[in-house]
């Protein structure tokens, strides 16, 4: 009997449901004092305030959503922008931080020069770039877009560099020896050893992506999940920024898994893990 209660592959959904069921509850229970709710929000509320967004009906006349709350028709809008500016950016991110990656690991001599401006670069905080893109770029999506790409392309960049700098010599040697050109080298021997480095990076990526988006809305935007996180904020609405954050995470989620799809789907010749412990 106890076995069946300890954590295994079998039952690992269970217990990641009931950690998340406790944390809700606690949460609920903690909301039951006003002065705490005020702050922590409450996650019925919560939820309701989400499915006003989402459903086709709610509960407007329960009074638990306030006049003045973005209907279904806004909140598409406002969420479809906030997923093209991080789709934009990470896909952008993602290609440049590949193709800069792949260039100064095979540059030796370029990357020597632009070894300190790379790293001055990765050091400086990007979000105060946020007011510069939009001078440059406007208030629409593009200022987001270019704020976001900053956060994304460091991360591929330095695992691309990485991955590639950590390509085995004597697999270089063997495949120079067997006759392969550069060009056949880069595609059978570099961009498989940084694929792996890629695909790590790009999980981390996916919550810079949304960042980027949502703190450029933050700083001057009119459409947006983060626009209207900072309206709520502007009147102590606690419960429609948590519904706001919620929405943000399970969007950021699917992109992960999309992420995950395309990774099983392409890495196939990597063992797995169990795979390898039976080797």
């Amino acid at each position: 009997m106890w076995d069946l209660l300890k954590p295994s592959e079998r039952n690992l959904r269970y217990w990641q449901l009931a950690v998340l069921v406790t944390l809700l509850l606690a949460w609920q229970l903690a909301s039951r004092n006003s002065q705490y709710a005020f702050f922590i929000g409450e996650p019925i509320k919560v939820a309701g305030r989400i499915w006003s967004w989402f459903m086709p009906f709610g509960f407007g006349e329960s009074g638990l959503f306030p006049e003045g709350l973005p209907g279904r028709a806004d909140i598409y809008r406002h969420l479809g922008v906030t997923l093209l500016e991080t789709v934009l950016a990470f896909g952008l991110g993602t290609v440049l931080g590949l193709v800069f990656g792949l260039w100064l690991a095979l540059a030796p001599t370029a990357a020597a020069i632009l070894d300190p401006y790379v790293k001055a670069a990765n050091s400086m905080p990007r979000v105060i770039l946020a007011p510069i893109f939009a001078l440059w770029f406007g208030l629409g999506i593009w200022s987001k877009v270019a704020l976001a790409v900053t956060l994304v392309f460091f991360i591929v960049f330095f695992n691309v560099y990485q991955g590639v700098k950590e390509v085995s010599p004597v697999v270089l040697a063997n495949a120079r020896m067997l006759g392969a050109s550069q060009r056949q080298l880069l595609r059978t021997v570099y961009l498989p050893s940084a694929t792996s480095w890629v695909f790590s990076s790009l999980h981390t990526s996916v919550g810079l992506a949304f960042v980027g988006a949502v703190v450029g809305e933050y700083l001057g935007s009119a459409r947006g999940v983060g626009y209207l996180i900072l309206q709520a904020e502007g009147t102590f609405d606690v419960n429609t920024v948590f519904a706001g954050i919620v929405v943000l995470t399970v969007f950021a989620l699917l992109l992960d898994g999309l992420v995950v799809r395309i990774e099983k789907r392409l890495m196939k010749w990597q063992p797995r893990q169990g795979e390898t412990e039976k080797l």
